[in-house]
């Protein structure tokens, strides 16, 4: 992959010591065990793991969908930094609706919209801002959208429809957008057009872009790849190959750590 230019330090979002545990006792599932990690704006950022090295929880808890037990999450957004910790469901509603994007493997669009009402809808809730006109022409023609606006979701072929979903996540410009393995149920082809369409939102849009992904290659495209095992980080990799992260994920599999006496392992949280 072509090396990129690190054009910031900042971090979009910011976790320390993140602890999260479900259940009690013989039956506790452990996901984060003081996970601390960084992820650097402006960039694409992928997070692999084993099943159950909690790289799903990570993205609920970060995009505030969950709450940790323990540590804090810092989201850099247009009016400064906020801390999640804390905060109200109210108020974390309103930080996801104003400065986080979601891209997931259902498109969730809704069937009696248009693309066009699909992708402005949630800037059109809770009073925020109207779209910029501008952006909303320039992400829809990168995304080859612009003939395909006033169709409905039945009449948009799977493809099309995953890229309404991505304008959706692009159009409000939000602080991050977390992508939960966006590729999973897609085929080779339509798999690589949504990876060019993430890379593009980066590249072309400026925006930050975390995916959560179980495939290497699928991990390649992004900038770096921090991989997960036993809810903690073990690696950080720049740019790496596919074949590299492969290797990895291979190696962290095989260095779960058993669980201490009376320690229930993470029970295939993801």
């Amino acid at each position: 992959m072509t090396t990129l230019a690190k054009t910031t330090v900042q971090a979009a979002v910011r976790a320390e010591a993140l602890t999260k545990t479900y259940g009690a006792g013989n039956a506790a599932v452990r996901p984060l065990q003081n996970l601390t990690v960084s992820f650097p704006a402006g960039r694409f950022t992928a997070v692999m793991g084993p099943s159950g090295s909690g790289k799903s929880t990570l993205m609920h808890v970060l995009a505030g969908l969950d709450t940790p037990d323990g540590g804090d999450i810092t989201l850099a957004t247009d009016r400064g930094p906020i801390s999640l910790t804390g905060l109200t469901e109210k108020q974390l509603t309103r930080v996801r609706r104003d400065s986080i994007g979601f891209i997931f493997q259902a498109y969730n669009l809704i069937p009696a919209m248009t693309a066009e009402e699909n992708i402005v809808l949630p800037s059109s809730l809770g009073g925020r801002a109207q779209v910029d006109k501008t952006f909303f022409r320039h992400v829809v023609d990168r995304l080859g959208l612009t003939d395909r606006l006033h169709h409905r979701p039945f009449e948009l072929s799977g493809g099309q429809q995953q890229r309404v979903a991505v304008a959706r996540a692009l159009v409000a410009r939000p602080s991050v957008v977390f992508a939960d393995e966006p590729t999973g149920n897609l085929d080779q082809a339509s798999g690589a057009e949504v990876l060019d369409l993430l890379r593009t939102a980066v590249d072309e849009f400026g925006q930050t872009v975390i995916m959560v992904t179980h495939d290497a290659a699928a991990a390649a495209v992004a900038d770096s790849t921090v991989l997960l095992a036993d809810g903690r980080v073990v690696q950080t990799r720049e740019e790496p190959s596919a074949e590299e992260l492969a290797a990895a994920m291979l190696h962290a599999g095989s260095v779960v750590g058993a669980p201490a006496a009376g320690q229930a392992t993470d029970g295939g949280v993801s």
